[in-house]
């Protein structure tokens, strides 16, 4: 039922015209073993001029945590009608968090970048822990983050 309420937001929230086509994309993070809280990881995609595009998934749900997935937040002004549909657990130390989605073709090669923001309650901040150009040839080939995501691939 979640993918489906995800498939919906975000289709809603990358809109594009009706003719584009979608595929699904599995997206798989993996945090390190980093001993804190839970993390809170926000994925969402900007256009090739760093624009926010829209949100693809939030992992956690107290709102007032939000602010300290700073990239996202700023993109959005903390907004949460920009998750409704799309939010799961946060994700604790040393798992691994996995979300398939129907992503539209467009946003593939064409300058559209995937980025991940984590936070984790009483340690720092981690902004665009992940940022990876959405490419066709990158499908499956594994990106490290730069605090808590130890591995991020998509496959499609």
């Amino acid at each position: 039922m979640k993918s489906l309420l995800a498939a919906l937001a975000l289709s809603t929230a990358l809109s594009f015209p009706a003719v584009a086509m979608a595929k699904p994309v599995t997206l798989s993070a993996t945090l390190r073993d980093y001993g804190g809280n839970n993390a809170y990881l926000a994925v969402y995609v900007t256009d090739q001029n760093n624009n926010y595009v829209g949100s693809l998934w939030l992992a956690g749900s107290r709102t007032r945590y939000f602010e300290h997935l700073s990239g996202w937040y700023n993109a959005t002004g903390g907004d949460s009608s920009q998750i409704n549909g799309i939010t799961g657990a946060s994700v604790g130390s040393g798992r691994t968090l996995e979300v398939t989605l129907d992503l539209k073709d467009a946003l593939f090669d064409a300058g559209y970048k995937l980025h991940i923001d984590a936070a984790a309650e009483n340690m720092r901040e981690s902004p665009n822990d992940v940022v990876v150009p959405l490419t066709a040839a990158g499908a499956g080939k594994p990106v490290k983050g730069r605090r808590y995501i130890s591995s991020f691939t998509y496959k499609m």
